[in-house]
């Protein structure tokens, strides 16, 4: 990702995850917020491509799993959730050079499962949609 990019990516209201894990290797992962809530985004990077140039369903998947995830955690007040069950539809193909946004809403919340779905976009034209159960853990994150 080159500084100019990085440059508008914060003008734009967006900050970078710290993580040093999964998310490190195929990221960055930045957010920002959205009234109450968080977007998630990744810019499809060269590194993010499929044999056909197209960007991997596997970093689709992923951002949305780290998104659903970060946004049960938030929505349920838990220090930690697993996913337990996600769905993936793909719905069109994403470039690399895109801006890839996760919008993540909590569906429903009990006192231990977050249902949560999410639809990923790239300039309001939808790549992906998933929907994912969350269970929350206790005990420190």
């Amino acid at each position: 990702m080159s500084d100019a990019s990085s440059k508008k990516m914060i003008k734009d209201g967006w900050t970078i995850v710290d993580d040093d894990g999964f998310i490190h290797l195929v990221g960055p992962l930045w957010q920002r917020t959205n009234g109450d809530t968080y977007d998630y985004a990744i810019v499809a990077q060269p590194k993010h491509k499929n044999r056909r140039g197209f960007v991997q369903g596997g970093l689709l998947m992923t951002l949305a799993d780290r998104s659903l995830g970060m946004a049960a955690r938030i929505g349920s007040g838990s220090s930690a959730v697993v996913t337990i069950q996600m769905d993936t539809h793909f719905i069109d193909a994403a470039k690399i050079g895109e801006l890839l946004v996760s919008k993540p809403r909590v569906v429903r919340s009990t006192r231990t499962l977050i249902f949560m779905n999410t639809e990923l976009s790239v300039d309001g034209r939808c790549v992906a949609m998933a929907n994912g159960v969350f269970k929350a853990m206790k005990g420190p994150g």
